[in-house]
């Protein structure tokens, strides 16, 4: 619909908050264009700078979650914005009473992606690989110890940059946000799950809107997949019964099948030498109860030790 049928017809456009760089835009956008295909509700997106697009320290060192979320949901309760859009691994495994995820869209690829040259088996021993994240270091070094893990920063281009510059040999980003971005081509290889388990929710997106908002609730519930939603709820109650954010080396991913959800953790040491991994599986209806026992299980395994320890 556009802004001038909408005026015309009295149906007041929506305000959708984003992060301004082009992952979280186009990821808005494609959220802001399925609403409308729905509901027929016209939506503007409404950049914001959050803490985590200007801070130049890395994200494990400013303990992750959350960086990136609270400048969007302080313009929600300020009523500047209607409902925000987040990358789901990115929010806080602590609920906020003042908001509510009224949507949680499919999943798209959870997977980690190379991007290189070469695939990941035939790098040069020492090449200088490059991530941000500290659970893809640990998973990576207890595949390949041999290589050289960079910690870096920036958008995708900035990252994928370093590539071709010929600074690092691959760096490697969520697969789902490549392709959000068009750049899926690039793809050298994509891990698998048995190789390198997820950031819980990665692939994912949560639709966010004021607690007290029934009517946005309702509106914004249409794009809920409830298989999608179960996958993560148990993922992410395991990242919070082991009271770790996305700074710490903790990956899980769960799949619905529509009768069971089965739902795989790992904790891998800093330097990838151990690790506790386990899997479960159980009604979808219980997915946040399976993941706090599955995440007790890995604790009585020695799961707190391992991250407790920050081996470089």
């Amino acid at each position: 619909m556009s802004e001038e049928r909408a005026q015309s017809t009295g149906v007041r456009t929506l305000r959708l908050g984003t992060r301004r760089s082009l992952m979280a835009t186009s990821q808005s956008q494609l959220v802001a264009d399925r609403l409308t295909e729905l509901t027929g509700r016209p939506v503007e997106l409404v950049g914001v700078t959050t803490f985590g697009d200007v801070t130049k320290a890395h994200l494990a060192q400013l303990g992750g979650t959350g960086v990136f979320v609270s400048a969007l949901r302080d313009k929600l309760i300020e009523g500047e914005i209607d409902f925000a859009v987040h990358s789901l691994k990115d929010l806080p495994t602590k609920p906020d009473p003042r908001v509510v995820i009224a949507a949680i869209p499919p999943r798209d690829d959870p997977r980690d992606a190379l991007v290189g040259a070469a695939k990941f088996d035939d790098l040069a021993p020492g090449a200088k690989v490059g991530t941000g994240s500290p659970r893809r270091v640990a998973q990576l070094r207890a595949l390949r110890p041999d290589l050289d893990y960079v910690a870096i920063r920036g958008n995708a281009d900035t990252r994928i940059g370093k590539v071709t510059s010929g600074e690092l040999a691959a760096v490697v980003l969520a697969a789902a946000g490549l392709g959000r971005i068009g750049r899926e081509a690039e793809i050298a290889q994509v891990f698998d799950v048995t190789e390198m388990l997820p950031a819980p929710g990665q692939g994912a997106l949560a639709v966010e809107c004021r607690a007290d908002d029934a009517e946005m609730i309702e509106l914004l519930g249409v794009m809920d997949d409830a298989r999608t939603r179960a996958a993560v709820d148990a993922e992410r109650a395991v990242l919070a019964a082991l009271e770790a954010g996305c700074s710490a080396p903790v990956g899980a991913y769960a799949v619905d099948d529509g009768h069971i959800l089965n739902l795989t953790a790992a904790v891998v040491a800093f330097d990838g030498t151990r690790s506790v991994r386990k899997s479960t599986a159980g009604e979808p209806s219980a997915a946040m109860e399976l993941g706090r026992e599955l995440a007790t299980a890995m604790i009585a395994e020695g799961a707190g030790t391992l991250m407790g320890e920050r081996t470089h």
